[in-house]
């Protein structure tokens, strides 16, 4: 049976992509944008918290996948403003208006990501690990918050904690590529930190089993088997066929990042484990960094 779902942050990457799925599916889609471009879209402003409620009047599920680039520019006071605004308002908007309606939308899957669990070094975390204490730690804890309203009304809210996606069409990889592509990639730092991972294509496959399923709460996106980012980059080297073993030096990515951007996304580890999806039987398409790798680059 198909199902009316409205996809806020459906311009992006992984927005994208779940619209098409959905459609696809023959799912009746609604994206919310800020200007709409045709029949199917709708109009809203977060930062002035203006949604007409009656788009979300008869829907069965709401996805909330906004948010500014992580590593798009470098961190200073304004850009760290814009980091949570982008996330924290949308998201806010959707839960108070569903918790305004007599008969709201039964699901809110709301974007979030594996840097809630901060700098975790080379211990397993899983969903019912605690926060970090660093800036993209409290981002997220504040991030999934917002969302409470909703969950007072009795709304199935999911969190989804994305962790790398790869795909040939931006995400993390958009900044790795060119340099990769040069022959200039390599290994950051001595690469021992952890980099968990995970495809578009099962990004976009768990978010639907968020939409359809009854999962709630935290639920890690990543695949089950993280790299060591020296792996990563051994791997990526191989598919594009570059050689990448000369290690990036520390100075040389602070400069080009800011330090805490570099140190936020270069250099932290995390081991993170997808226990939920593991244990609900999540058909996971691509489980090693190297044929992954390979699907998303294949001629």
């Amino acid at each position: 049976m198909s199902k009316r779902v409205v996809v806020a942050g459906g311009s992006g990457m992984i927005g994208s992509a779940l619209v098409e799925a959905l459609r696809g599916r023959g799912d009746d889609v609604v994206v919310l944008r800020r200007a709409s471009s045709n029949g199917s879209d709708a109009t809203w402003d977060p930062s002035r918290g203006d949604l007409d409620r009656g788009v979300l009047e008869g829907v069965d599920a709401v996805v909330s996948l906004n948010g500014a680039g992580i590593g798009d520019e470098r961190w200073n006071l304004e850009r760290k403003a814009v980091l949570r605004s982008s996330r924290i308002d949308p998201v806010g908007l959707l839960a108070e208006t569903m918790a305004a309606m007599a008969r709201p939308p039964a699901v809110f899957v709301t974007g979030s990501a594996t840097g809630f669990y901060g700098d975790t070094g080379e211990q397993i975390v899983d969903e019912s690990s605690p926060p970090g204490d660093d800036f993209l730690a409290l981002l997220c804890v504040d991030w999934e918050a917002a969302a409470k309203p909703a969950i007072d009304a009795g709304v199935r809210v999911v969190h989804a904690r994305t962790g790398i996606v790869l795909s040939d069409t931006g995400g993390a990889l958009s900044p790795l590529l060119p340099i990769f592509k040069a022959g200039l990639g390599g290994p950051i730092g001595n690469g021992a930190q952890w980099w968990s991972w995970i495809t578009l294509r099962d990004e976009v496959a768990a978010l639907m089993l968020l939409i359809d399923g009854d999962l709630s709460g935290p639920v890690n996106l990543v695949a089950p088997n993280p790299v060591r980012q020296k792996e990563f980059a051994k791997a990526l080297g191989e598919v594009l066929h570059r050689p990448a073993v000369v290690p990036a030096p520390k100075f040389a990515v602070n400069l080009r990042l800011g330090k805490e951007l570099a140190e936020a996304i270069g250099y932290a580890s995390q081991r993170v484990a997808p226990t939920v999806l593991t244990d609900a039987g999540f058909p996971f398409a691509d489980t090693e960094i190297d044929s992954a790798l390979a699907s998303v680059f294949r001629p």
